[in-house]
């Protein structure tokens, strides 16, 4: 490189100097080709040209947070986007690193939507966690709104059961309305329930060991079942005996 007159010195001593100021211009003239060490330009491309080969580290002691992005434009306009093109099982794009126990990440917004996922595959995971806590206001124990518990009650609800005395005096049941009919006539037994059954498949099943007989049963509406009860030493005559009744729907 040429020098300015006031630079061409001589003596041992002095020509150091020279060198080592050679070696500054010629090293700045090297960083801003490759982008290593040079200032960060607003509103250009960083670097101009090529690509930054090293880590760029930003360390900062202080209360608040160590960078702030933002973006002012009202309708349209992110704060930030990052982007990669690393393989699974390498880094993930964005990584945020939290060296005590307080949280890693946190997003906030004044919308009805709290962020998109969006993945590649009909079989594509949005994510994995190796927590197994429940997340609050996220309990993976609910399925359309409904707990664990709910669809358990919602199953058994659907199939109403009875169990009924041998006078018509009803002991427990799951859908049924009211108290049984248990007509003048010996071993007639009408059951109202609180759904539409038509559909449904309904069994019952005498419950007396001693003469156990045949039970009969036929559907009289959409919601009620008529119960024949037959004794079995009697040569199968109606007679009043407990039974319980199950509706499957």
């Amino acid at each position: 490189m040429h020098l300015p007159r006031r630079f061409a010195v001589a003596g041992p001593g002095k020509w150091a100097l020279v060198t080592a100021l050679v070696l500054v211009l010629g090293g700045g003239s090297y960083a801003m080709a490759s982008g290593e060490g040079s200032a960060l330009l607003a509103g250009k491309r960083n670097p101009r040209s090529g690509l930054i080969s090293s880590e760029t580290t930003i360390i900062a002691k202080t209360g608040g947070y160590a960078t702030r992005q933002s973006n002012f434009n009202h309708g349209s306009g992110g704060g930030a986007i990052y982007g990669c093109r690393s393989n699974p099982g390498t880094q993930p794009c964005i990584r945020a690193n939290n060296l005590t126990s307080g949280r890693a990440f946190e997003f906030a917004t004044k919308g009805s939507e709290g962020g998109f996922i969006q993945v590649d595959g009909a079989n594509a995971k949005p994510f994995t966690t190796n927590a197994h806590g429940v997340a609050t206001g996220l309990n993976a124990d609910q399925v359309d709104g409904q707990s664990a518990t709910d669809i358990v009650g919602s199953a058994l609800a659907a199939n109403p059961t009875a169990q009924v005395k041998a006078d018509g005096t009803l002991l427990a049941s799951r859908g049924v309305t009211g108290t049984v009919s248990h007509t003048a006539a010996s071993g007639k037994y009408t059951l109202t329930f609180s759904k539409d059954i038509s559909k449904c498949t309904a069994t019952a099943t005498q419950t007396d060991l001693t003469d156990p007989g045949v039970t009969a049963l036929a559907p009289q509406s959409a919601t009620t079942i008529q119960v024949d009860t037959h004794g079995g030493a009697a040569a199968g005559a109606l007679a009043d005996r407990p039974f319980n009744l199950v509706v499957t729907c």
